[in-house]
């Protein structure tokens, strides 16, 4: 049986932070496109005829030329059927380039050395934004000169073209929202003080804990108060958050997050996490840090009074060997207890 027994801090930290860190501008937001097209020219590593939708498309683009041919007689395996994505950014103007993904939705084996045909990229409601084309690239590569990318998807840099604008128009408001990344009604209300304090009168009236309406000053434009407000600092109060990713077996949490006191069993693992005011070093115990010893049957493991936090528990059921998968078992076992009060994501 190994056993954890471990003690508590309870610590409470605020960050300063930007208001364009934590909040955004209602209506100012990227938009995503989507288009379907061909890859040419590639050294037979396109589609095989298993993918009709391919050879049908094929048999489409020679039609549109004037040759017309039936898609069963198409043998090519130099041409891969693409989806194609992009990324319309706010205030984009028509001309402006834009990057553009390519995936490969047939049995392509690689779309490099290929060149999208033109592709018209379309939004939700339907409309052309941008249109597409050009060379492929697959991707760079690493350190040891081995290729980092996925063979079929690729990215053709500055290879959209905006043809549509997405109208929005601020610099005629009187009125803007903002709207917190993250609800939580104490940092809504911070950035009402802190806007109407350092503009001595009321620009910003928090309606909830994830929106906060605000009104122009008179003796500025709205973009020029937008600017200001988005470089001002406020105190950030951060929500706790321990995130999970358990194909990989990461765990990313804050070193300040605490764990209440609980006692529990996993395998032949035993946590007792318990408050007291002084722990002295068990008799035959071996230092493994300043905060930290190992019992004398190296089962057991000790932390000094006031470092008891989540990142304590995952480097002390390391020590004792525990597998990422028993660990994530644990912290998701503590949540649920109750010991953990911050927020749990699982990715």
């Amino acid at each position: 049986m190994r056993t954890i027994i471990l003690f508590l801090l309870t610590a409470t930290i605020i960050y300063a932070a930007k208001i364009s860190d934590v909040a955004s501008i209602v209506g100012v937001r990227d938009n995503h496109l989507i288009g379907y097209s061909l890859v040419v020219g590639l050294k037979k590593t396109g589609d095989g005829t298993t993918s009709k939708f391919t050879l049908q498309s094929i048999a489409n683009m020679l039609k549109a030329m004037n040759i017309d041919m039936n898609s069963i007689d198409i043998k090519s395996k130099n041409v891969a059927a693409v989806v194609v994505t992009a990324e319309l950014a706010p205030f984009a103007r028509q001309g402006d380039k834009i990057d553009i993904t390519v995936s490969s939705i047939g049995d392509a084996k690689s779309l490099e050395g290929g060149t999208l045909l033109m592709t018209p990229l379309k939004g939700v409601d339907g409309k052309i934004y941008a249109l597409a084309q050009g060379a492929i690239s697959i991707g760079g590569k690493n350190s040891q000169g081995a290729r980092e990318s996925h063979p079929t998807v690729g990215l053709i840099y500055d290879g959209g073209l905006v043809e549509r604008e997405i109208s929005i128009d601020l610099y005629n408001q009187e009125h803007v929202t903002l709207s917190l990344r993250d609800a939580d009604f104490k940092n809504s209300v911070t950035i009402q003080k802190t806007l109407n304090e350092i503009y001595s009168t009321q620009v910003a009236v928090a309606m909830d804990s994830k929106t906060v309406r605000l009104r122009k000053p008179k003796n500025r434009s709205m973009i020029e108060f937008l600017a200001e407000v988005q470089e001002i600092d406020m105190d950030y109060n951060v929500k706790d958050r321990i995130v999970i990713n358990e194909r990989t077996g990461t765990i990313i949490s804050g070193v300040g997050i605490e764990i209440k006191p609980i006692v529990m069993t996993h395998g032949d693992i035993t946590i007792k996490i318990t408050e007291q005011d002084d722990l002295s070093r068990p008799a035959g115990s071996i230092g493994v840090d300043e905060n930290m010893v190992i019992g004398l049957n190296e089962n057991e493991l000790y932390t000094k009074t006031g470092t008891t936090t989540v990142a304590n528990l995952v480097r002390s059921l390391q020590k004792l060997g525990a597998t990422p998968k028993d660990i994530i078992s644990i912290i998701e076992a503590i949540k649920s207890a109750g010991s953990i009060s911050a927020e749990l994501k699982l990715i």
